[in-house]
């Protein structure tokens, strides 16, 4: 039976989409969830788990630098999109694989390096199915396609993390990661392999070697990204909001998996928790948008921020309350049983950190499309998207030594008192860039 082409229909294209992000959220939501689970319950320290998950957003960070390769490197023959996603996602599965044998708590370096590379490849494909939306999507097809294609990422991050924690117990936590490249492997072959993508428009001619015209590229993407991010005050604040963190990020990074196990959650109650926690940000991502669409993207992208932060600080008080201060081990004897007050607060503080996230996330993205040049946005966009990543890195990091030395609600008060900073920021963004003419 031969597969249906995607791209061949409007259907088709929109479907695609959601599930080539679907494969972005997997392995995502299996690294940053599943495993700094198992991590912390095999006895690693948070600072451990806060390096590796650091480690992972840095290919994301630097994914602007992967674009002009993907342009040049490229052939019509196999789509010039379509070959990079091929190969990006076959290497996606075979690094998985190759994590799957070694064993983080005693060779935590090699596997980190080893879904560091992994990263690098999700990180590409990024880039590639990026660059593929923007030369396939008909212009009443973006929005719809842009709001399946985060859903999608969310849903993703469910499948990978909290769907491998509930299916640990039945499957046995090694079984998962060929749960996850099977998954991806899947994928694959129903959406990429069966793809025909249009050759695209014609080279500019240029003399020398393929080697030149990369150089040439490269040099012509730095001035551009130098003209796009420094042609306007408000881009040029738009640097400095995204090497921010908008609003508290402990309830969502490596601090959070940390707590769960500590608590004393178990996988079942860790992956319903996350679940939950998914269903709500996806939900809540579309009705910030909206909301900012209806009521002004700075006023209301500022109340979101602040909201987030209302959680985080209520966690680090009710932890200060109970007396949980610093990591304690799991597998540490006679360790203390934290009291079912204490649970409860962190259960209903993170699903309501879920709700404000999504309502920030909704806009947040939406802010830096605001001051985007046109003629650079893919450039531009993702440059800002590489630095909101770089800012997960350094926030998991720091968080992970914090929370050892400072303990738990210090570090989520710093948290949330950095995360408001951002909001200082944005009444010199300006007003949202003038949109096309209705068609």
């Amino acid at each position: 039976m031969r597969l249906p082409d995607l791209l061949a229909t409007r259907r088709g294209r929109l479907a695609a989409f959601f599930l080539l992000y679907l494969t972005e959220g997997i392995p995502a939501g299996f690294t940053a969830t599943a495993v700094a689970t198992q991590m912390r319950r095999q006895g690693l320290e948070p600072a451990a788990i806060g390096a590796f998950i650091g480690a992972l957003y840095l290919p994301w960070a630097v994914k602007w630098a992967f674009g002009p390769f993907v342009d040049v490197l490229s052939s019509d023959r196999w789509g010039r999109r379509r070959m990079w996603i091929l190969i990006t996602q076959g290497m996606m599965v075979v690094t998985i694989l190759a994590a799957m044998p070694v064993s983080f708590t005693t060779r935590l370096w090699l596997f980190t390096a080893i879904v560091f590379v992994h990263n690098i490849f999700s990180a590409t494909q990024d880039v590639a199915i990026d660059a593929l939306a923007v030369g396939v999507l008909r212009g009443d097809e973006r929005g719809l396609a842009n709001g399946l294609m985060f859903g999608g990422q969310y849903i993703g991050n469910a499948l990978g993390g909290s769907g491998v924690l509930l299916l640990t117990p039945f499957l046995g936590f090694k079984n998962t990661f060929l749960f996850v490249a099977a998954l991806i492997a899947l994928v694959t072959l129903l959406v990429p392999v069966p793809m025909r993508e249009l050759p695209g428009p014609a080279r500019l001619a240029t003399t020398g070697s393929r080697l030149h015209a990369i150089g040439a590229e490269l040099l012509k993407f730095v001035r551009d990204t130098g003209r796009a991010f420094l042609g306007s005050r408000p881009a040029t604040i738009a640097i400095f909001l995204a090497l921010l963190p908008m609003g508290g990020y402990a309830l969502s990074l490596a601090l959070q998996s940390n707590l769960a196990v500590e608590l004393g959650l178990d996988d079942r109650k860790i992956g319903t928790l996350g679940l939950m926690s998914t269903t709500l940000s996806a939900g809540f991502c579309i009705l910030g948008g909206w909301l900012s669409d209806r009521y002004g993207r700075r006023r209301t992208l500022a109340i979101f921020i602040a909201g987030t932060t209302l959680p985080t600080f209520a966690m680090a008080f009710a932890m200060h309350r109970f007396g949980w201060i610093l990591p304690v081990s799991p597998q540490m004897p006679n360790r203390p049983i934290p009291s079912h007050e204490l649970v409860t607060a962190f259960w209903y503080l993170t699903l309501g950190y879920a709700v404000f996230q999504g309502l920030m996330y909704g806009v947040g993205t939406a802010i830096y499309m605001d001051v985007t040049t046109p003629a650079v946005a893919a450039t531009q966009f993702t440059g800002y998207m590489a630095l909101c990543n770089l800012v997960y890195s350094y926030t998991a990091t720091w968080q992970g030594h914090a929370v050892g030395r400072w303990g738990y609600p210090l570090t989520l008060t710093i948290d949330g008192l950095v995360g408001l900073v951002s909001v200082c920021l944005l009444p010199f963004m300006g007003r949202p860039r003038p949109g096309p003419p209705p068609e």
